[in-house]
């Protein structure tokens, strides 16, 4: 495969991730909208989480379907939209593996941390854990991709990291502190999931290879004078003939004995 091959290839690849994880994205907040919307027709709070009691743990995994206003689901979808098309479009793998835990981790720091007789619901812990996987992935992996996936996480949501404290009274800081827990972990867990992408040098890194390669070749008693010339250049001195034999070359005759011209 030549370098331009690949590099379509590498971009074909890349849209393609980029659909599905805009497609699951959006996908799981249409659910979350349908499961708004049938709320009012049935008691729902036997699904929330409610701190310390055994029938609340079934909220570990109702709650994060269940929203208390419009403006509440309305965060957690552009959240969830977000977050979620850039970690499935970064971290495929780990993302997926990554689920469970995040679903899991808000409603259980509720279940530790509430307050007896509250009820703790919405997909904010679940948005905190895609938040905090995206953000410690780009400090263990460090790659471009990593590192980039990181700092727009972090540039929409930076204020995740004071949301995890309390602040505001109505607001579960218990489920964001254990979705971000739960985003950490499973940061550590599954950082080796997806295969680091290649990555391209940069000119002076080339110049670094080429410089150490001359030094181990001066060690070894090799002396050169100047470096190859690269295959790409065109040398002046060797071009290709001309495609015909057409080409004449003027003569030119030499003057006469008397200077007065040629003969």
């Amino acid at each position: 495969m030549t370098p331009a091959e690949a590099r379509a290839h590498q971009r074909h690849n890349d849209r393609r991730r980029v659909r599905r994880g805009l497609n699951a994205s959006l996908a799981f907040v249409l659910l979350l909208w349908g499961c708004f919307a049938a709320q009012s027709a049935f008691d729902w709070q036997w699904l929330a989480v409610s701190p310390r009691q055994v029938t609340g743990l079934l909220g570990l995994l109702g709650a994060p379907l269940l929203h208390g206003s419009v403006e509440h689901i309305l965060a957690n979808s552009v959240a969830v939209l977000l977050l979620g098309t850039l970690a499935g479009t970064t971290y495929p793998n780990a993302t997926v593996r990554a689920l469970p835990l995040l679903w899991l981790g808000g409603g259980l720091g509720a279940w530790l941390l509430g307050q007896a007789g509250s009820h703790h619901l919405g997909a904010s812990g679940l948005t905190h854990g895609l938040g905090f996987l995206l953000f410690t992935l780009g400090l263990l992996r460090r790659d471009r991709a990593a590192m980039a996936a990181g700092m727009i996480a972090f540039l929409f949501y930076g204020g995740m990291l004071l949301t995890i404290l309390p602040r505001e009274a109505g607001v579960s800081w218990e489920s964001h502190l254990g979705g971000a827990l739960a985003g950490i972990v499973a940061a550590i867990l599954f950082r080796h999931s997806d295969p680091v992408p290649p990555r391209q040098k940069y000119s002076w890194e080339i110049e670094e290879e080429q410089e150490a390669l001359l030094a181990q070749q001066h060690e070894a008693g090799f002396h050169t004078f100047e470096t190859r010339a690269p295959d790409d250049v065109p040398v002046l001195w060797k071009r290709e003939p001309p495609a015909t034999s057409d080409s004449v070359v003027v003569p030119f005759r030499r003057p006469d004995r008397d200077g007065q011209g040629p003969r």
